[in-house]
């Protein structure tokens, strides 16, 4: 009779889960996938409900990354990391014999994973990691959470947009707003607006979070750019940009950005 091992699946990229899981079904077809997570937050609640024996942990996920998920979860179960970057990450991961997949996974490496999974749940009779291999793997993570936080991404500061058969570069510096406008998205400066072909949510993602609030779905601005937060007849809460006319809609979902409204 086979083992009865169980896992949770975490990634933002539902696509990315679906391969994982034709792949373990190829590979390890009697592991139960319990619940899958889009976001660390969920991986979080999820592992904790289940008990999972093994984790799939995606490193870059909204909520909370993979690395920040797993510190909380190496007593729980069987960490395994799955990321398509962070080269630091995977050199650490190698010196302390810990479980990675790259992304596309391949058949044949998650093939020997799973091998080193199964042996490891069953010396341990799947009651998830010994402890004392757990905080080794919490020491490990602590010294890559550290490094990612001590490391500033990559953001956004170059917008292109076309106008007639030029290629305008904006700095993100010039922008007091994004507003998406049906199949574009806005982007206004000072002087002038443009459309770009970039969605708001791809925007969100790449630029500064402490330089670029969302205050609708519709809409990103530029926190020094916001001169005046006022409040209509109606109660809504509107934004003044500097340099402009335009008033920006708060809508109630981010109305928290200014409690003290």
């Amino acid at each position: 009779m086979p083992d009865k091992f169980t896992a949770v699946i975490a990634d933002d990229e539902a696509p990315m889960r679906e391969q994982l899981k034709a792949r373990l079904k190829e590979v390890w077809p009697a592991l139960h996938i319990v619940a899958e997570a889009g976001n660390g937050i969920a991986a979080i609640e999820l592992a904790r409900l289940h008990r999972p024996d093994v984790i799939f942990l995606d490193i870059r996920m909204p909520g909370k990354n993979g690395i920040e998920v797993a510190s909380q979860l190496a007593q729980v179960a069987q960490i395994v990391f799955v990321t398509a970057y962070d080269e630091y990450a995977i050199t650490a991961f190698e010196q302390g014999a810990m479980d990675y997949l790259l992304k596309p996974v391949e058949a044949d490496r998650l093939a020997s994973t799973c091998e080193r999974l199964k042996q490891r749940l069953r010396a341990n009779g799947s009651a998830g990691p010994d402890h004392s291999g757990a905080a080794k793997i919490e020491q490990l993570l602590a010294r890559i959470m550290q490094h990612s936080q001590a490391r500033k991404p990559d953001y956004l500061r170059w917008i292109q947009a076309s106008v007639g058969s030029t290629l305008r570069m904006i700095s993100s510096k010039e922008v007091l707003f994004f507003r998406s406008d049906e199949k574009y998205t806005r982007v206004q400066t000072a002087q002038a607006e443009y459309l770009i072909k970039k969605t708001l949510k791809e925007l969100e993602e790449e630029l500064d979070p402490d330089e670029f609030w969302r205050i609708h779905r519709s809409c990103l601005v530029r926190v020094d750019a916001i001169s005046e937060v006022t409040r209509d007849f109606r109660g809504r809460q509107l934004i003044q940009v500097k340099n402009h006319p335009e008033k920006l809609e708060v809508s109630r979902n981010h109305g928290h950005l200014f409690q003290q409204m």
